[in-house]
């Protein structure tokens, strides 16, 4: 069965903007969507570049295991979406290596490894990145924070580490990319500690879409 790729991704962003099929989100900002994405992460990018430095700020802060945005660089202000995400301490709660390496959540990567160790047909090595209480925790102290990353799930299969990322919201242009590299890390490091090369990320989002501000970089 062919699955879509970035490519097929690309394309459907490219064509809405020239239907012009637009929906507001809640600022009034015109974005296109797409409900129920599905495609193997083929590429580090949808649209735009990566940034290598940040994403290397980004993957430190997440393995330090802070909660504090202005723990991301030691010479700079966090960038504006972190700032926008967190309360006027600084805490978020989207540290995505706080929440698979913590003892607070049951250091689920520890789990994973020890599930596919023992039994690699697993079908249950699941980091769960969300939670039912973000209702509770997502505004709390003024934050803005739901955590976009629902859970991942690991597979071995041909002798090879496949995942399946499923994300409640991502945004095209700078959350892919960032969100890309994270995965693609762990990935790698499960894949070292098992011993076994790693596979395809296979890329699922209940809302991929790019924002107005990024309509230039669609082509």
């Amino acid at each position: 069965m062919r699955m879509d790729t970035v490519v097929d991704i690309r394309q459907h962003f490219i064509d809405e903007l020239k239907d012009e099929a637009f929906t507001i989100d809640k600022t009034g900002q015109k974005t296109i969507e797409l409900i129920g994405a599905s495609f193997l992460a083929t590429e580090n990018s949808i649209f735009g570049e990566p940034n290598a430095d940040y994403i290397d700020a980004e993957i430190n802060w997440y393995l330090s295991g802070s909660t504090n945005i202005f723990d991301i660089y030691v010479d700079r202000d966090p960038p504006k979406a972190w700032e926008y995400s967190a309360n006027r301490h600084g805490e978020i709660n989207s540290n995505y290596g706080h929440l698979i390496f913590s003892d607070i959540y049951y250091r689920q990567y520890d789990n994973v490894l020890t599930e596919l160790l023992e039994n690699p047909d697993s079908r249950r090595a699941a980091m769960i990145y969300n939670r039912p209480s973000i209702w509770t925790e997502f505004n709390e102290n003024s934050k803005n924070d739901f955590i976009c990353t629902n859970a991942v799930t690991y597979y071995i299969r041909n002798n090879k580490l496949q995942s399946v990322v499923q994300m409640r919201s991502n945004d095209v242009v700078f959350g892919y990319k960032n969100d890309y590299a994270w995965q693609q890390y762990v990935l790698k490091t499960l894949a070292r500690d098992l011993g076994i090369k790693p596979g395809f990320i296979h890329w699922q989002v209940q809302n991929l879409h790019v924002y107005e501000r990024h309509f230039h970089l669609v082509k």
